[in-house]
């Protein structure tokens, strides 16, 4: 794609994201317990019980958070689970997580993409993460956007995103499928990069233009401005939060990176710091924007192709 074309995409994306992000109003940002809560064991503990799933119809499923907060809409996870066959327990399963209020992904491109992983023998789970979509709290005054001035609950809805995760994935394993992976866009990339720092029990995980530093994004995006007005200068000491400064618990053969080299949204140069940090791990380098690069012809068939023999094979203990 023309550089120029991928970059104007990515710059009226952009105009609309920071239309729509919450202003400041003065509330206290919370940041010191923020802080605290990324560097205790309680922000990814070591274990996590299974979900409770419940299942509709056309393949919906809901289930309790295993990490609760004030809001009743945000404490039911919803998601769809396309099976692969009759015997989906005997396949590999992976997960589809979306990008910051990405609808277009989450209800249209998902479940076509779900079919092709479904047609290679593939189950696929595509779960809402908090405070989007059926999970933003409709109470007068809620911030009801995963980014907010309010950087504490920021950051409890992180790790509520990556508690349900891995609680879909134990229940997964509870029915016998033993393999499982991670496919995550954008802010599903970094909750993906998050995950696998901590659990090494994925068999591989895919992210696509993850926000490597998450730093950046806070300090220079545009949508991020409110944010920036509610912490009036105060630096976030969030290591934990920034895919370059962690490290995965998983072989780098296992990892594939893509980046898009017309990003503005994920710059390029933060991509390349990932890739050096995590050990270079397969990377795709693709001349698409940040949105453009979901519409890349062939994307999602070459993505099976890398995670098959990935999926097949057992992770070593």
């Amino acid at each position: 794609m023309m550089a120029g074309v991928a970059r104007l995409i990515d710059w009226i994306a952009i105009q609309g994201a920071t239309v729509r992000m919450p202003e400041a109003d003065g509330r206290d940002p919370q940041l010191d317990q923020a802080q605290r809560l990324i560097a205790s064991p309680e922000f990814i503990p070591q274990k996590v019980e299974a979900a409770n799933v419940q299942f509709g119809s056309e393949n919906r499923l809901r289930f309790e958070t295993p990490c609760p907060g004030p809001f009743a809409e945000n404490n039911i996870v919803h998601g769809r689970f396309y099976r692969c066959a009759k015997s989906w327990q005997e396949h590999p399963t992976v997960f589809f997580l979306h990008g910051w209020n990405d609808v277009i992904d989450h209800y249209h491109s998902f479940p076509r993409a779900a079919g092709k992983f479904n047609r290679s023998g593939f189950n696929v789970v595509a779960l809402e993460a908090p405070f989007h979509f059926q999970r933003r709290p409709r109470h007068l005054g809620a911030w009801s956007n995963f980014l907010s001035p309010d950087i504490l609950r920021t950051v409890e809805a992180t790790r509520q995103a990556i508690a349900e995760t891995r609680a879909f994935a134990e229940w997964l394993r509870q029915q016998g499928c033993s393999a499982i992976g991670i496919l995550g866009v954008s802010l599903g990339g970094w909750l993906a990069g998050l995950t696998i720092s901590q659990d090494a029990s994925f068999s591989c995980a895919v992210l696509l233009v993850p926000a490597a530093r998450m730093d950046r994004l806070l300090q220079e995006a545009d949508f991020c401005k409110s944010i920036r007005t509610a912490l009036k200068g105060q630096p976030i000491n969030a290591s934990g939060l920034i895919l370059t400064q962690i490290r995965p618990a998983m072989a780098k053969e296992r990892i594939l990176l893509i980046e898009a080299l017309h990003d503005l949204f994920v710059p390029a140069d933060t991509m390349e710091e990932l890739w050096r940090a995590w050990e270079q791990p397969e990377i795709w380098r693709m001349r698409y924007g940040h949105i453009s690069i979901l519409a890349a012809p062939g994307l999602y068939p070459r993505i099976i192709r890398w995670m098959t023999p990935r999926l097949r094979a057992p992770v070593a203990k």
